[in-house]
């Protein structure tokens, strides 16, 4: 496709997408009197419109039912997150026994590294990417504290070579092959959050079994973004927040999946609650813990219906659109984001603005993350008075998702025409 840097041409496009409707199945934000362009559905979704009738529904079940709507209310609660099941299967390429809605993101990781991080005085280290995000850092720093080694010497992570910025594939292979005998662990974010790189988590999981290891992953940037294929790649585990591309309300709960080689052996060890046990006898009140098999026997308590019930709204969306015809869309409108920017910024040879995500579509989702070069939070501060919800990480680097459920290629013109406007004033300070 050739583009151009047109209004025409970026409404041209929009009356061709047969996902534009989705638009307005979500609120955007008014500041200061405006509709925001909104580019930061990978660190918040937009709420569906769809969400209060689905929370509401839940209430009048409380208000007729009270504690009885646990089994009479027309979507019981006591089985809630089974609802939520097919959905979640189908973004995360699982089977319906190996996933299931439960607790935050890095509680389910902990949960999951009870299991598959088991380290030896011979198997001990995990390798990871460099910069990753803080959360999955601190969970790999307790976790090797936790059994007794120095995170200095059991996590190895790989960086991005001199000048550059993303991580080379051959480089992590390459690590894995050097600790193999070592190697417990290879767990990584599926995209990274920072630079919106997408990692092969295929070859990445043949590269551990390989090594004698097992393979994780953070799919907090992930699902909802790239259609994956977890069972089939025979990742061991992954956990993610619903809260980004998954549009279900800032820190609601998340979820895990368990490929089915580990979901079937009970006897693996765990932590354990009540929601985990066989659901058969949960309500006879036993003492000893009877783990359900698959990826529910992870869970520990009921579910926070009100936060589930928001999942629900917008989970039945991304039903009805698909997760490949969204790829689709995406790789089409983040190339257009890359080509309007770089139409732009070419103008302006005095600024330096350099985008650091993949150029590849097979190696990036809906995101790029531009990297301000010699300047400070400023421009983004700009660029947000004027109306562009976008996302500042430290020290500079702003990063824009053009979401394909609810973007559409007329706000990524109006984003490059408001880049223009800023540049230039920019320009001649």
């Amino acid at each position: 496709m050739t583009f151009k840097n047109t209004l025409t041409f970026a409404k041209q496009q929009d009356s061709e997408d047969g996902l534009s409707g989705f638009r307005e199945k979500f609120h955007f934000p008014i500041i200061n009197d405006k509709r925001v362009l909104y580019f930061t559905g990978n660190s918040l979704g937009l709420a569906p419109k769809s969400a209060k009738e689905y929370v509401n529904n839940e209430m009048d079940e409380w208000a007729k039912w009270g504690v009885e709507g646990h089994f009479e209310a027309s979507n019981p609660w006591v089985s809630y997150h089974e609802i939520l099941t097919p959905a979640s299967a189908k973004l995360v390429g699982a089977n319906e026994s190996e996933v299931v809605c439960m607790n935050s993101l890095t509680t389910n990781l902990h949960l999951l590294f009870v299991s598959f991080y088991r380290p030896t005085q011979q198997r001990f280290k995990i390798i990871s990417e460099a910069k990753m995000f803080p959360s999955d850092r601190y969970l790999l720093e307790t976790q090797v504290k936790h059994h007794g080694f120095s995170p200095e010497e059991a996590i190895i992570e790989i960086p991005p070579r001199d000048g550059e910025h993303l991580i080379r594939e051959e480089d992590i292979l390459a690590a894995i092959e050097e600790h193999k005998d070592e190697l417990a662990l290879v767990f990584f974010g599926g995209v990274n959050y920072f630079t919106g790189q997408l990692f092969d988590m295929e070859k990445l999981t043949e590269a551990a079994h390989k090594a004698g290891a097992l393979a994780g992953f953070d799919l907090a940037h992930a699902v909802g973004n790239v259609p994956m294929k977890l069972h089939d790649w025979n990742v061991d585990f992954a956990a993610w927040c619903t809260y980004k591309y998954l549009n279900s309300s800032a820190g609601n709960v998340g979820g895990i999946f368990v490929h089915d080689n580990h979901g079937e052996n009970t006897e693996l060890p765990r932590f354990g609650g009540w929601w985990g046990h066989n659901k058969e006898r949960r309500f006879l009140m036993e003492n000893t813990f009877e783990p359900m098999t698959g990826a529910e026997g992870w869970q520990l308590s009921n579910v926070p219906i009100m936060g589930m019930a928001i999942l629900k709204s917008s989970l039945d969306i991304f039903q009805e659109a698909g997760i490949e015809n969204l790829r689709a869309k995406s790789i089409r409108l983040t190339a257009y984001l890359e080509f309007v920017f770089n139409d732009i910024v070419n103008q302006f040879s005095a600024i330096q603005l350099e985008i650091i995500t993949p150029t590849s579509p097979e190696k990036r989702g809906c995101q790029l993350s531009v990297k301000l070069v010699g300047t400070d939070k400023s421009f983004f501060k700009a660029l947000t008075d004027t109306g562009v919800i976008a996302d500042f990480r430290e020290p500079d680097v702003v990063r824009l998702a053009p979401t394909p459920l609810y973007n559409s290629f007329e706000d990524v013109y109006q984003l490059g025409q408001t880049l223009k406007t800023l540049l230039a004033g920019w320009q001649h300070e």
